[in-house]
Protein backbone atom coordinates (compact mmCIF):
# COMPACT_ATOMS: atom_id res chain seq x y z
CA UNK A 1 0.00 0.00 0.00
CA UNK A 2 1.12 3.51 -0.91
CA UNK A 3 0.46 6.85 0.72
CA UNK A 4 -2.44 8.94 -0.71
CA UNK A 5 -0.78 11.05 -4.06
CA UNK A 6 2.29 8.54 -4.21
CA UNK A 7 3.06 7.73 -7.72
CA UNK A 8 5.38 4.24 -8.24
CA UNK A 9 7.58 3.08 -11.41
CA UNK A 10 9.51 0.16 -11.40
CA UNK A 11 12.72 -1.08 -13.65
CA UNK A 12 15.69 -3.86 -13.55
CA UNK A 13 18.70 -2.85 -12.16
CA UNK A 14 21.82 -3.77 -14.44
CA UNK A 15 25.94 -3.31 -14.87
CA UNK A 16 26.82 -0.41 -17.13
CA UNK A 17 30.36 -2.31 -17.54
CA UNK A 18 32.11 -5.91 -18.15
CA UNK A 19 32.12 -7.40 -14.62
CA UNK A 20 36.13 -7.06 -14.25
CA UNK A 21 38.11 -5.67 -11.61
CA UNK A 22 41.02 -5.15 -13.81
CA UNK A 23 38.83 -2.55 -15.76
CA UNK A 24 37.29 -0.44 -13.81
CA UNK A 25 38.64 2.22 -11.38
CA UNK A 26 36.54 1.36 -8.44
CA UNK A 27 36.05 -2.96 -7.46
CA UNK A 28 33.38 -2.70 -5.69
CA UNK A 29 31.28 -2.85 -8.85
CA UNK A 30 32.73 -6.08 -9.84
CA UNK A 31 31.66 -9.56 -8.26
CA UNK A 32 34.38 -11.15 -6.82
CA UNK A 33 35.56 -7.62 -4.77
CA UNK A 34 32.34 -7.11 -3.57
CA UNK A 35 31.42 -10.65 -2.37
CA UNK A 36 35.05 -10.38 -0.34
CA UNK A 37 33.20 -7.17 1.56
CA UNK A 38 30.47 -9.26 2.18
CA UNK A 39 28.04 -8.25 0.10
CA UNK A 40 25.97 -10.76 -2.01
CA UNK A 41 27.04 -9.55 -5.36
CA UNK A 42 28.64 -6.38 -7.18
CA UNK A 43 27.24 -2.74 -6.36
CA UNK A 44 25.50 -0.62 -8.93
CA UNK A 45 27.47 2.61 -8.75
CA UNK A 46 25.44 5.44 -6.34
CA UNK A 47 24.93 8.14 -9.36
CA UNK A 48 23.67 5.56 -12.00
CA UNK A 49 21.16 3.93 -9.26
CA UNK A 50 19.87 7.53 -8.60
CA UNK A 51 19.88 8.59 -12.19
CA UNK A 52 17.17 5.78 -12.65
CA UNK A 53 15.11 7.47 -11.12
CA UNK A 54 15.04 10.64 -13.27
CA UNK A 55 12.57 9.69 -15.87
CA UNK A 56 9.64 9.86 -12.67
CA UNK A 57 11.46 13.21 -11.57
CA UNK A 58 10.69 14.82 -14.42
CA UNK A 59 7.30 13.21 -15.13
CA UNK A 60 6.53 14.50 -12.02
CA UNK A 61 8.06 18.14 -11.53
CA UNK A 62 9.19 18.61 -15.31
CA UNK A 63 11.77 19.63 -17.45
CA UNK A 64 12.27 22.87 -15.29
CA UNK A 65 13.88 20.55 -12.58
CA UNK A 66 16.86 20.46 -14.62
CA UNK A 67 17.36 23.67 -15.01
CA UNK A 68 16.06 24.69 -11.68
CA UNK A 69 15.74 22.15 -9.19
CA UNK A 70 17.67 20.19 -6.34
CA UNK A 71 17.77 16.30 -5.05
CA UNK A 72 19.06 15.26 -1.90
CA UNK A 73 19.14 11.14 -1.52
CA UNK A 74 21.38 8.96 0.77
CA UNK A 75 22.11 4.90 0.10
CA UNK A 76 20.64 2.57 2.64
CA UNK A 77 21.08 -0.73 0.78
CA UNK A 78 23.41 -2.02 -2.13
CA UNK A 79 21.43 -2.41 -5.75
CA UNK A 80 22.69 -5.50 -7.46
CA UNK A 81 22.23 -6.45 -11.13
CA UNK A 82 18.58 -8.02 -11.57
CA UNK A 83 17.08 -6.30 -9.16
CA UNK A 84 13.90 -5.49 -9.78
CA UNK A 85 13.65 -1.88 -7.97
CA UNK A 86 10.40 0.73 -7.21
CA UNK A 87 10.50 4.24 -7.34
CA UNK A 88 8.05 5.86 -5.68
CA UNK A 89 7.31 9.93 -5.13
CA UNK A 90 5.48 11.16 -2.23
CA UNK A 91 4.22 14.93 -2.30
CA UNK A 92 5.28 16.39 0.85
CA UNK A 93 4.61 19.57 2.30
CA UNK A 94 6.17 23.23 0.33
CA UNK A 95 6.20 21.39 -2.84
CA UNK A 96 8.71 18.78 -2.79
CA UNK A 97 8.57 14.88 -3.52
CA UNK A 98 10.03 12.09 -1.44
CA UNK A 99 11.70 9.94 -3.26
CA UNK A 100 12.72 6.09 -2.27
CA UNK A 101 13.94 3.53 -4.41
CA UNK A 102 13.26 -0.05 -3.15
CA UNK A 103 14.49 -3.59 -3.38
CA UNK A 104 12.65 -6.44 -4.10
CA UNK A 105 12.47 -7.50 -0.30
CA UNK A 106 10.87 -4.25 0.38
CA UNK A 107 13.75 -2.37 1.83
CA UNK A 108 15.13 1.23 0.88
CA UNK A 109 17.68 1.04 -1.25
CA UNK A 110 17.91 5.19 -2.00
CA UNK A 111 15.85 7.55 0.37
CA UNK A 112 15.64 11.66 0.00
CA UNK A 113 13.69 14.21 -1.71
CA UNK A 114 13.59 16.01 -5.14
CA UNK A 115 12.14 19.92 -5.41
CA UNK A 116 12.25 22.95 -7.30
CA UNK A 117 14.34 26.00 -6.57
CA UNK A 118 17.11 26.19 -4.02
CA UNK A 119 18.37 23.23 -1.91
CA UNK A 120 18.18 24.87 1.75
CA UNK A 121 21.71 22.38 2.50
CA UNK A 122 23.37 24.39 0.18
CA UNK A 123 23.53 27.93 1.70
CA UNK A 124 26.31 26.53 3.66
CA UNK A 125 27.92 25.62 0.29
CA UNK A 126 31.98 25.96 0.74
CA UNK A 127 32.74 26.97 -2.76
CA UNK A 128 36.52 26.52 -3.78
CA UNK A 129 38.89 29.11 -5.21
CA UNK A 130 40.58 27.01 -7.21
CA UNK A 131 38.61 27.23 -10.53
CA UNK A 132 41.41 26.74 -13.70
CA UNK A 133 41.92 22.57 -14.48
CA UNK A 134 45.18 21.45 -14.41
CA UNK A 135 46.48 17.27 -14.41
CA UNK A 136 46.34 15.83 -10.93
CA UNK A 137 48.77 15.49 -8.49
CA UNK A 138 51.49 12.75 -9.13
CA UNK A 139 51.79 10.62 -7.59
CA UNK A 140 48.70 10.44 -6.01
CA UNK A 141 48.89 11.17 -2.37
CA UNK A 142 46.22 8.53 -0.65
CA UNK A 143 43.53 10.42 1.38
CA UNK A 144 43.51 9.91 4.74
CA UNK A 145 41.52 11.49 7.86
CA UNK A 146 43.48 14.15 8.39
CA UNK A 147 41.73 17.37 9.76
CA UNK A 148 44.54 19.34 7.44
CA UNK A 149 42.93 18.41 4.82
CA UNK A 150 39.41 20.23 5.54
CA UNK A 151 39.09 23.73 3.87
CA UNK A 152 41.76 22.32 1.12
CA UNK A 153 40.79 22.73 -2.45
CA UNK A 154 41.30 20.26 -5.06
CA UNK A 155 43.05 20.58 -8.53
CA UNK A 156 39.99 21.07 -10.64
CA UNK A 157 39.42 18.63 -13.57
CA UNK A 158 38.58 18.93 -16.89
CA UNK A 159 36.31 16.53 -19.17
CA UNK A 160 34.97 16.06 -22.67
CA UNK A 161 31.42 16.75 -22.55
CA UNK A 162 30.53 16.14 -26.29
CA UNK A 163 27.72 14.79 -27.57
CA UNK A 164 29.36 11.35 -28.52
CA UNK A 165 30.40 11.37 -25.32
CA UNK A 166 26.61 11.43 -23.68
CA UNK A 167 25.30 9.73 -25.96
CA UNK A 168 27.41 6.50 -24.95
CA UNK A 169 27.22 7.80 -21.06
CA UNK A 170 23.05 7.12 -22.07
CA UNK A 171 23.41 4.06 -23.64
CA UNK A 172 25.76 2.22 -21.15
CA UNK A 173 24.37 4.02 -17.86
CA UNK A 174 20.78 3.86 -18.87
CA UNK A 175 19.79 2.14 -21.97
CA UNK A 176 18.07 4.69 -23.13
CA UNK A 177 17.73 7.13 -26.42
CA UNK A 178 16.09 9.80 -24.38
CA UNK A 179 16.03 12.75 -26.91
CA UNK A 180 16.59 15.26 -23.82
CA UNK A 181 20.08 13.82 -23.48
CA UNK A 182 21.34 12.16 -26.84
CA UNK A 183 20.94 14.26 -29.15
CA UNK A 184 23.31 17.02 -30.63
CA UNK A 185 21.33 19.61 -28.79
CA UNK A 186 20.60 17.72 -25.47
CA UNK A 187 21.11 17.99 -22.08
CA UNK A 188 24.22 16.63 -19.83
CA UNK A 189 22.06 14.06 -17.57
CA UNK A 190 21.83 14.60 -13.75
CA UNK A 191 23.49 11.66 -12.82
CA UNK A 192 26.04 12.30 -15.35
CA UNK A 193 26.57 15.76 -13.36
CA UNK A 194 26.89 13.91 -9.78
CA UNK A 195 28.98 11.76 -11.06
CA UNK A 196 31.83 13.87 -11.88
CA UNK A 197 32.38 14.45 -7.79
CA UNK A 198 33.63 10.76 -7.40
CA UNK A 199 35.71 11.24 -10.45
CA UNK A 200 36.98 14.98 -9.29
CA UNK A 201 38.10 12.69 -5.94
CA UNK A 202 40.00 10.39 -7.91
CA UNK A 203 41.76 13.26 -10.13
CA UNK A 204 43.47 13.92 -6.74
CA UNK A 205 43.53 11.03 -4.64
CA UNK A 206 44.72 7.09 -4.92
CA UNK A 207 41.33 5.67 -4.50
CA UNK A 208 41.58 1.81 -4.36
CA UNK A 209 37.58 1.63 -3.49
CA UNK A 210 34.71 3.80 -2.21
CA UNK A 211 31.30 3.91 -1.83
CA UNK A 212 28.90 6.76 -2.26
CA UNK A 213 26.49 7.09 0.99
CA UNK A 214 24.48 10.60 -0.26
CA UNK A 215 24.31 13.66 -2.01
CA UNK A 216 22.87 17.09 -1.53
CA UNK A 217 22.75 18.60 -5.38
CA UNK A 218 21.21 21.87 -6.57
CA UNK A 219 20.90 22.40 -10.64
CA UNK A 220 21.98 26.53 -11.19
CA UNK A 221 21.37 26.37 -14.77
CA UNK A 222 20.82 24.68 -18.60
CA UNK A 223 23.23 22.48 -19.24
CA UNK A 224 24.31 21.81 -22.98
CA UNK A 225 25.95 19.26 -24.16
CA UNK A 226 30.10 20.59 -25.70
CA UNK A 227 32.85 21.74 -25.08
CA UNK A 228 34.24 20.73 -21.44
CA UNK A 229 33.33 20.68 -18.51
CA UNK A 230 35.62 21.66 -15.28
CA UNK A 231 34.97 20.18 -12.03
CA UNK A 232 36.20 22.15 -8.76
CA UNK A 233 35.64 21.34 -5.01
CA UNK A 234 36.55 21.98 -1.68
CA UNK A 235 36.90 19.49 1.22
CA UNK A 236 34.36 20.02 4.01
CA UNK A 237 34.96 17.11 6.45
CA UNK A 238 36.87 14.03 6.64
CA UNK A 239 36.68 11.83 10.01
CA UNK A 240 35.96 8.01 10.69
CA UNK A 241 32.39 6.59 11.51
CA UNK A 242 31.91 2.69 12.87
CA UNK A 243 35.45 2.04 11.46
CA UNK A 244 35.52 3.49 7.99
CA UNK A 245 36.56 6.66 6.74
CA UNK A 246 34.56 9.01 5.02
CA UNK A 247 35.18 12.32 3.05
CA UNK A 248 32.48 15.14 2.56
CA UNK A 249 33.25 18.12 -0.49
CA UNK A 250 31.61 20.53 -1.87
CA UNK A 251 31.91 20.59 -5.65
CA UNK A 252 30.68 23.40 -8.22
CA UNK A 253 30.29 21.71 -11.62
CA UNK A 254 31.39 24.61 -14.68
CA UNK A 255 30.32 24.19 -18.55
CA UNK A 256 31.85 25.85 -21.27
CA UNK A 257 32.49 30.16 -20.70
CA UNK A 258 32.67 29.04 -16.64
CA UNK A 259 28.92 29.07 -16.38
CA UNK A 260 27.77 27.50 -13.23
CA UNK A 261 25.99 24.09 -13.98
CA UNK A 262 25.27 22.63 -10.67
CA UNK A 263 27.00 22.19 -7.18
CA UNK A 264 26.76 19.66 -4.51
CA UNK A 265 27.55 17.94 -1.41
CA UNK A 266 29.15 14.79 -1.75
CA UNK A 267 30.07 12.10 0.79
CA UNK A 268 31.89 8.67 0.52
CA UNK A 269 33.60 6.17 2.25
CA UNK A 270 36.89 6.13 0.82
CA UNK A 271 38.28 3.12 1.33
CA UNK A 272 35.81 0.53 1.25
CA UNK A 273 37.65 -2.37 2.93
CA UNK A 274 38.06 -0.54 6.14
CA UNK A 275 36.50 -2.41 9.00
CA UNK A 276 36.12 -5.61 6.85
CA UNK A 277 37.44 -8.60 8.47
Amino acid sequence: MTAAGTREWRMVAFLDHEDDPATMANPVHSTDFARELGFAGPLVAGATVWGWSVPAILETLGDTWLDKGWARFRFRQPVYPGDEVRITLSPQEGGAFALRMINPAGVDCVAGEVGLGANAVLAEFDAAERMDPAPGPEPQPELRVDPALVGADWTPMAVDASPETLRAYMQLSHRSDDPRFTGDAARLHPAWLVARAEALMRHNFAISSSIHTRSEVEFLAPAPVGGAVVTVGRCVAVYERKGRPLVEFDCLVRGPGGRDLARMRHTTIFDATAGVS
